[in-house]
């Protein structure tokens, strides 16, 4: 691809600059697991399920989903109640609270090929920024030794204050590259969810990427991706 047709990148991060995404998955899996043995309810939470109901959303938002895929229906919540609560925002804390324990313990190393693009677009001057449904983003790049790569970070603290719809909606991305000061045809998504790519078609913006992590390149391409790569390496 020609960067010079472009102005800015706009990342995601857990599965796209980080591994971190594989420290979500384990976390929505253990605590999804637990909750549904609590319940007696036989039926596994799956790799699948995640894919299709939880990554790229914000956590409240995949909790919703999931549970709805199972026609469990619990109170909303508020989003300060503990993890031991059975609702909505208490399940997406315990989630995040099992989150936080494995990365402290684990910490986390960007992908080498997601480092070098990244240093390599800075050098050129094209303005970047992260765009995260996780509240963990700034923790987990200053884990990764990236965060001074990315003025600009719309994470779910950011889009919680300033009202912006979650993934699929395309407003965090828009949001970030108004704070960029550029327009979205002139905008790069790198994306490695299905609701990520999402965003970015109905952003439209300039490219769409897809990075196939997992869920594949043809469910990436039918949700907006414009190219699916295996490795951020392969756009330099």
């Amino acid at each position: 691809m020609d960067w010079s047709d472009y102005d800015a990148a706009l990342f995601d991060l857990d599965g796209v600059i980080t591994p971190t995404a594989e420290v979500h998955m384990h976390a929505w899996a253990e605590m999804f697991s637990a909750f549904l043995e609590e319940r007696g309810i036989e039926e596994p939470y799956t790799d699948d399920d995640y894919f299709t109901y939880v990554d790229g959303k914000p956590r409240y938002d995949g909790v919703r989903s999931f549970l709805e895929s199972r026609d469990i229906e619990l109170p909303e919540g508020e989003p300060d109640d503990d993890p031991d609560e059975k609702t909505v925002c208490g399940l997406g804390n315990r989630k995040n609270a099992v989150f936080e324990e494995l990365l402290k313990r684990d910490g986390v190393k960007a992908f080498p090929g997601s480092r070098r693009l990244v240093e390599a677009l800075a050098e050129r001057g094209i303005k970047l920024a992260v765009v995260s449904s996780s509240r963990n983003a700034p923790d987990v790049l200053r884990a990764a030794d990236m965060i001074d790569f990315f003025p600009t970070i719309v994470d779910g603290r950011v889009a919680t204050d300033r009202h912006l719809a979650g993934k699929p909606a395309p407003d965090t991305f828009l949001y970030a590259a108004q704070q960029l000061g550029v327009e979205p045809s002139r905008a790069v998504v790198l994306e490695d969810a299905l609701s990520g790519v999402a965003a970015g078609k109905a952003g439209h913006f300039g490219l769409v990427v897809g990075v196939d992590r997992g869920v594949g390149a043809e469910a990436l391409t039918e949700n907006g991706a414009n190219q699916v790569v295996t490795d951020l390496e392969d756009l330099l």
